[in-house]
């Protein structure tokens, strides 16, 4: 379905010349997205994507500065950084006075100040059990006081979710003061409520105005404004009207001259800088390197890796693509590949020492090095465990089994727990005797067939039968959270810097959120609390470790690789670098428009 402004957004238009007047083009970035979005209601997204275009129309309390490294929060819509106990269990946020929202006809035609209960409301969302928030983990394990007692009596009444009850844990001072009270006492909950994509402000008018369709609605305090969405095929936004007087203010590394030229020319400027972003969904990597080419895009993120040889070879900018004035941005993103195991299905999942032999049978198979060196053309590091380079818990000298590759080893372990060619048609099958088939999810772009065919060729090697089952994005999304699939190749990305969101992937209550393999092992989860209590250092460190090597011994997850992305702008983009933990980038750039011109 094809959303315009005047349904999303009623009155939102660029201003028109007045006559006689010069009409002035608007500054717009086009540029694409691979994969699909779900949609934008913070309280039920979790896709990285959709998270992208949360992030530009919603505002939480802080975020992250643009430029700076190593990466500093810094307030947002509040006043300053919140007071924080010294137990880490209290949290008292003061959000500045005179933010409004976008203009929307849930307010019927008044300004909608950003306040204090805007917040409460927002994160009490997460709880409720009609929006099946795949995000509930980062807050119930913090254990807010009359949080959890009211979703449990929601969902054992079947009554609806009771807002306007207060809660020991959520108080609201004044109009523009909130508390958050935890038992947990975790150093790092503070990191949440830098994420407009999980913590950004949604005003419960637009909520109750839009019901269920509230996905399609996203109405926000952040400097953009959703005005076209066409579902997996393009969104368009533009500058919020209401927003905030916010200027750039950015110090980027003194090690980068690019940066510090840019960002010399843009201090003082009043954010945005553009009027307009135009995202397409490109599934196929050739058509979405063309159009960059063609300057159909003014930059390409995440540039194909089969275009890494000669986009950038030896991982610097190609001369002739240097001569056209393009810029390069390379970095790690803190995230890790995986192909997670469903422990509840009756053919991977399980702690018996025969399905343990499985998993471990399957992973020894793939050949993490060729994957690297083939399908991805060198830009990823092999996985030893979950947690990626750039966040508290890696380790660099960490080495474990994750990331070996030992056809005899994994044809010894499956021969060894009766995994054997019981009928003589060539395949292995179950101890039992029955047939053994994984069955494993992907989807259909270039990249995920290049991966699809390792893993035919892997389980060839060990002869047991694989099934490719092939779905659209969203689609195995939503199989994957409801544990329909048996195996599904996906990415996680972190929205903080630290190691704790890569452990949670195997943390027995995220079932069905961050955990889509739905491990649960008693001992994986003590070592997962312990370590949250902690604040960084050598103790907590330690702690992580032993998670990573647990999951590496039970194989729930058979992690991969951690991708290094490479992003090429056209000479008129100004400002941008990758922060992985800033979401709306777009803010924070400019169009050099005389560039622009002279290109054409």
């Amino acid at each position: 379905m094809l959303y315009t402004a005047s349904m999303l957004m009623p009155g939102l238009a660029l201003a028109e010349a007045s006559a006689g007047e010069p009409k002035v083009q608007p500054k717009v970035l086009r540029y694409a997205f691979r994969i699909a979005e779900t949609g934008f209601d913070p309280a039920q997204i979790s896709d990285l994507y959709s998270r992208i275009i949360a992030g530009g129309i919603f505002d939480a309390p802080l975020q992250y500065e643009y430029l700076a490294r190593p990466v500093r929060l810094r307030a947002a819509t509040a006043e300053a950084l919140p007071e924080i106990s010294a137990d880490f269990k209290t949290l008292t946020f003061r959000i500045k006075p005179g933010i409004y929202f976008n203009d929307d006809p849930a307010f019927e035609g008044k300004k909608r100040e950003l306040t204090a209960a805007d917040y409460v409301y927002s994160l009490k969302r997460h709880f409720d059990p009609r929006w099946k928030s795949p995000n509930l983990y980062l807050f119930e394990i913090a254990r807010i006081p009359g949080l959890n007692e009211l979703r449990q009596e929601a969902l054992k009444r079947k009554t609806p979710f009771d807002y306007a009850r207060p809660v020991a844990g959520l108080t609201l001072i004044d109009r523009y003061t909130f508390q958050v009270r935890t038992e947990a006492g975790d150093p790092r909950f503070v990191n949440h409520f830098a994420d407009p994509s999980t913590m950004g402000a949604v005003a419960h008018e637009v909520v109750e105005r839009y019901g269920d369709k509230i996905m399609a609605h996203p109405v926000g305090t952040g400097a953009w404004a959703l005005t076209e969405w066409r579902r997996s095929s393009r969104m368009v936004l533009e500058k919020n009207p209401n927003f905030r007087d916010l200027r750039y203010d950015e110090q980027p590394p003194a090690d980068k001259p690019r940066l510090v030229a840019q960002a010399a020319l843009l201090q003082g400027r009043k954010l945005p800088m553009i009027d307009r972003v135009e995202i397409a969904i490109i599934e196929e990597n050739q058509p979405r390197w063309l159009s960059f080419l063609q300057r159909e895009a003014d930059m390409v993120e995440e540039v194909p890796n089969e275009y890494a040889p000669i986009a950038f070879p030896n991982n610097k900018l190609a001369p002739n693509l240097a001569k056209m004035g393009l810029q390069m941005v390379r970095y790690a993103r803190a995230d890790v590949a995986k192909s997670y195991f469903n422990m509840e299905d009756p053919t991977v999942g399980g702690y018996t020492p025969a399905k343990i032999a499985l998993r471990r049978a399957i992973a020894l198979a793939i050949d993490v090095d060729k994957e690297i060196r083939l399908p991805r053309r060198g830009q990823a590091i092999a996985a030893q465990g979950p947690i990626s380079p750039g966040v508290f818990g890696f380790v660099p000298t960490l080495k474990t089994s994750m990331s070996e590759h030992d056809l005899a080893r994994a044809k010894a372990l499956l021969d060894l727990y009766g995994y054997v060619d019981a009928d003589g048609d060539g395949w292995r099958d179950k101890p039992d005797g029955s047939d053994l088939t994984i069955e494993y999810a992907t989807e259909q772009d270039g990249e995920k067939r290049a991966l699809a065919e390792l893993w035919q060729k892997a389980m060839d090697a060990i002869q047991v039968r694989i099934k490719f089952r092939h779905a659209k994005w969203p689609e195995n999304l939503k199989a994957s959270t409801a544990g329909k699939l048996m195996m599904w190749y996906v990415g996680w990305t972190a929205a903080s810097p630290d190691g704790d969101t890569f452990l949670a992937l195997g943390y027995g209550p995220n079932k069905g959120q961050s955990n889509k393999a739905r491990f649960d092992l008693p001992a994986y989860n003590a070592l997962y609390e312990a370590q949250k209590k902690l604040p960084n250092g050598p103790e907590r460190l330690a702690l992580m470790t032993e998670a990573q090597k647990l999951m590496v011994a039970y194989m729930p997850i058979k992690l991969h690789v951690h991708r290094v992305y490479t992003d090429i702008m056209q000479p008129w983009v100004l400002g941008y670098e990758r922060n992985a933990f800033v979401r709306d980038f777009w803010k924070y750039i400019d169009i050099d428009a005389d560039a622009l011109a002279a290109a054409k």
